[in-house]
């Protein structure tokens, strides 16, 4: 079942729930309870990527900086809205060169460009516990629209009393378009490093209280 929209309950429904609460059954989550603001923990957030290298392997890293927020509305999910701030100093792909290379004016220019930031503009729920949303994503001062589909993982209240979110995602960007060209070619033919870029993300957000 969704975070932000429950299905009508049907007769069999209710009677089922009955059964079950008779039974001794734990009762579902009250879904509009997690209608709020969050933020987002980061001790427990990865904001990822991939990228294709020499044409044959995969290259990870992540970002380790970052600050970010969430409304979510449990009767409207258009309502919802996610916004994200990098510092892109903190890009970590396991290899210092790699990392200093991509901080560098071939890549990132972090020293003009320190922050790469995401607004969402909609919100919209797909079934299930599935959602998407759409944003504006800057870099290097380019700002472009991206769609992330999401899925919900759920809601718990941890040892220390915080209430907190989960979800999972990922799309897809061609780097170029913010401004990221910087390659080189192969003697076997294509490039050093792929246009496209995967963006993966497992978010953990507490409710303010």
């Amino acid at each position: 079942m969704g975070i932000f929209n429950r299905k009508n309950e049907t007769a069999a429904d209710t009677g089922t729930a009955a059964a079950a609460a008779a039974a001794g059954a734990p009762a579902g989550p009250d879904l509009g309870a997690l209608t709020g603001d969050y933020t987002i923990d980061p001790a427990h957030t990865t904001l990822g990527f991939v990228a294709r290298h020499a044409m044959v392997t995969n290259v990870k890293g992540s970002f380790t900086d970052f600050t970010g927020s969430l409304h979510l509305d449990g009767a409207d999910p258009a309502k919802s809205t996610a916004s994200f701030d990098v510092q892109m100093e903190s890009i970590e792909t396991g290899n210092a060169d790699r990392d200093g290379h991509l901080k560098s004016a071939d890549f990132f220019k972090i020293d003009e460009f320190p922050t790469m930031t995401f607004r969402s503009t909609a919100a919209e729920a797909l079934g299930d516990d599935s959602y998407r949303i759409t944003g504006d994503l800057t870099i290097l001062g380019t700002t472009k629209p991206i769609s992330i589909d999401l899925e919900f993982n759920g809601s718990a209240t941890d040892p220390f009393g915080n209430q907190r979110v989960g979800f999972e995602g990922s799309t897809s960007i061609l780097r170029s378009e913010w401004g990221l060209t910087w390659n080189a070619a192969l003697e076997t033919g294509g490039v050093l490093v792929s246009d496209k870029i995967k963006l993966n993300f497992d978010v953990s957000a507490i409710k303010n209280a």
